[in-house]
């Protein structure tokens, strides 16, 4: 074992910190699901970013951490495209695709993150491997996308497949920016920052969509309020604390293993706890697609060039 691939920390430790990120993030796709049923969309998502940004904002803040003004907007930049952009794409689409599937077409942010590579002034054509990845993963989309036939199952509604593929886009293409970006020394106060500028952006696309006129107190159901909350300790304290911890501790690899696995747990949750149906034909296209990750992600230049999307 070489010094890049060990842990720097006790296993017991890696493993737990590990578990929580599989089965927190890929539960958080049922949580939002839960959260729209009565709650509007946009509107939640940005009281979840506002309530997560500012916690830990204010405490890196006491702790004497600070941003320069350049790293504010870097940071901010990073927030819109992922959070505004991607978050917000997942929140409105869940309306009309299954939390299981959702998960599925967001798996293909590191298919984008080569496209765009790619394709962006001085970019390289991918290698071998991250191009099969590519064809792979698109062939993936088209047969969940696709009209009824192979495998059975109902058609994924197109539009909002189409919302959730754009919005993976968004996130890769912030994941990319935020690569080369001059951003907080301190992850935890960049994330404070970059959820405050998401939800900045998310009550802006609120206010569009007409939330405000949506929202109504006295119809908001306990396990909306259950997922809303489960969201901002969960999903936004917990398992991004421990993913930061891994990013210190584990090696990359093993902490990138999160996008093979979020999918599959999103899509037995969706299909155990909210009756999502679990047709061959998605056990195909998520097989395809994650296979698609398998091969874009493979080999220690892919993993440099994408190393690991950051989630909130």
């Amino acid at each position: 074992m070489t010094p890049a691939t060990k842990l720097r920390a006790p296993a017991l430790y890696v493993a737990a910190a590990l578990l929580a990120v599989y089965l927190i993030w890929g539960s958080t796709y049922l949580a939002i699901r839960f959260a729209i049923e009565t709650l509007p969309p946009f509107l939640f998502a940005s009281l979840r970013f506002l309530i997560a940004g500012s916690a830990l904002f204010l405490w890196r803040r006491a702790r004497g951490e600070r941003a320069a003004p350049l790293e504010w907007r870097s940071a901010s930049i990073v927030g819109l495209f992922l959070l505004a952009g991607g978050n917000g794409s997942v929140v409105w689409a869940e309306q009309r695709v299954p939390s299981g599937l959702t998960a599925v077409l967001i798996a293909t942010v590191p298919l984008w993150m080569v496209l765009i590579d790619w394709l962006r002034p001085g970019g390289r054509f991918p290698r071998l491997l991250p191009l099969a990845g590519l064809l792979v993963g698109f062939l993936g989309i088209a047969l969940l996308v696709g009209r009824e036939g192979l495998g059975g199952g109902r058609q994924v509604d197109p539009l909002g497949a189409l919302v959730i593929v754009s919005g993976a886009f968004l996130w890769a293409a912030g994941s990319l920016y935020g690569r080369g970006a001059k951003l907080p020394s301190s992850p935890l106060l960049g994330a404070g920052i970059e959820m405050l500028a998401g939800a900045a952006g998310l009550l802006v696309l609120a206010t569009l969509a007409g939330d405000w006129g949506r929202l109504n107190l006295s119809h908001i159901s306990p396990k909306s309020l259950l997922a809303f909350a489960y969201l901002v300790v969960f999903g936004s304290w917990v398992a991004f604390s421990a993913y930061v911890w891994l990013l210190r501790a584990a090696p990359t690899p093993l902490v990138s293993t999160y996008a093979y696995v979020n999918p599959v747990v999103a899509i037995l949750l969706g299909s155990a706890l909210a009756g999502e149906p679990l047709s061959l034909r998605t056990v195909l296209a998520a097989a395809i697609i994650l296979s698609s990750v398998v091969l874009t992600t493979s080999g220690p230049r892919a993993l440099l060039r994408w190393t690991v999307v950051k989630r909130l």
